[in-house]
């Protein structure tokens, strides 16, 4: 992947929060999303958000079921709203994709009901939405995961291995941190700490505080209230709620990173070196990976989920248009004539 940022928008900490709050997420009109609720095996929720382009079919187009379908995991405290999310759905529309953005329990803007959330492991439930949709689409399937998204999304293809292939054509994860030790780590110190910290803080205690009320005696509330970083969150909420000793043994066993090997259906990892939140020292080298289905990306430039490209205020498509180039080539889903160019280069989106 070639991406030179914008003059405009120098390092990582600009390139990650600009992007995020202020440059252009969509070419066409803003996502429109038809909301399913799914029941879970254990009795609970989650809803999936399809994209509705509203656009009759052409003459002899594939059927719905039939076109290539791009499912996009979100990251922590995401949506199908953030940012990103609205980018891949347009990316999309664009294509003539169908496109699925499933919520983590929790993070639809309803509470979910059993007495556990989400986490960066999560691979149990990937699998069981993959599945659904699976079983719902004929035509070729794609999925990206995004920072927490991405590495619950590595962690299931290399859970699954040669299986993974049944369920998913193709998958990418997109600025992960798949060494959750080292990320964690990264996100508790200095600006990370007084930036990211909080504004994750600020929505993760309410909702388990939340979650403390439906299921009274869950965990110790003075403990979370006087939690002021992720790494003791993790330790009081995240961690005992889905079966892990403390924060220590949560990060070590859910990151992606060591499992890279097992993955057995093409993978994207994309890293941005100056990524605020992923350490450039904890990302994996080729020759640390040793496996033709997993392709690394690495440039030197992005942020974590920036990629901002054109003049200011600038646009987030880069990143989704060759993300998405990468897997519809891996997935048979089809030329993308209009994605035939680095990243760096000049694009009709300017």
């Amino acid at each position: 992947m070639k991406y030179i940022a914008p003059r405009w928008l120098p390092g990582g900490q600009m390139q990650t929060i600009w992007p995020a709050l202020y440059s252009r997420r969509v070419f066409g009109p803003r996502p429109e999303y038809r909301r399913e609720r799914w029941d879970t095996p254990d009795g609970d929720f989650v809803d999936v958000d399809f994209l509705h382009d509203g656009a009759l079919p052409a003459p002899h187009a594939p059927s719905p079921r039939r076109r290539p379908l791009l499912v996009v995991f979100h990251g922590l405290e995401g949506s199908s709203r953030s940012h990103y999310g609205e980018a891949f759905a347009d990316l999309a529309r664009e294509r003539g994709w169908a496109c699925a953005l499933p919520h983590f329990r929790g993070c639809s803007g309803e509470i979910n009901r059993a007495p556990r959330a989400y986490h960066s492991g999560d691979h149990a439930e990937i699998g069981w939405m993959l599945q659904r949709l699976r079983a719902a689409h004929d035509g070729p399937l794609m999925a990206v995961g995004v920072s927490l998204g991405g590495n619950a999304l590595l962690r299931w293809a290399a859970e699954v291995g040669e299986d993974a292939a049944r369920h998913a054509d193709a998958v990418a994860a997109v600025c992960s941190p798949i060494d959750l030790a080292a990320g964690g780590h990264a996100i508790g110190r200095g600006f990370n700490r007084q930036v990211y910290t909080r504004m994750f803080m600020r929505t993760l205690v309410p909702k388990a505080l939340r979650k403390l009320a439906q299921h009274p005696g869950l965990f110790d509330r003075q403990a979370l209230l006087a939690a002021r970083d992720l790494y003791a969150f993790d330790n009081v909420f995240t961690a005992p709620l889905h079966g892990f000793r403390n924060t220590e043994d949560y990060w070590q066993r859910a990151s992606a990173k060591p499992l890279l090997h097992r993955i057995r259906v093409p993978a994207l990892v994309v890293n941005a070196l100056n990524d605020p939140f992923v350490p450039a020292s904890s990302l994996p080298l080729p020759q640390e990976v040793r496996n033709p289905f997993v392709t690394l990306w690495q440039p030197a430039h992005g942020g974590h989920v920036g990629f901002a490209r054109g003049r200011l205020p600038g646009h987030v498509r880069a990143m989704p248009d060759a993300v998405g180039e990468w897997l519809a080539a891996h997935a048979g889903a089809g030329a993308m004539t209009r994605l035939d160019m680095p990243v760096g280069a000049e694009s009709p989106h300017g």
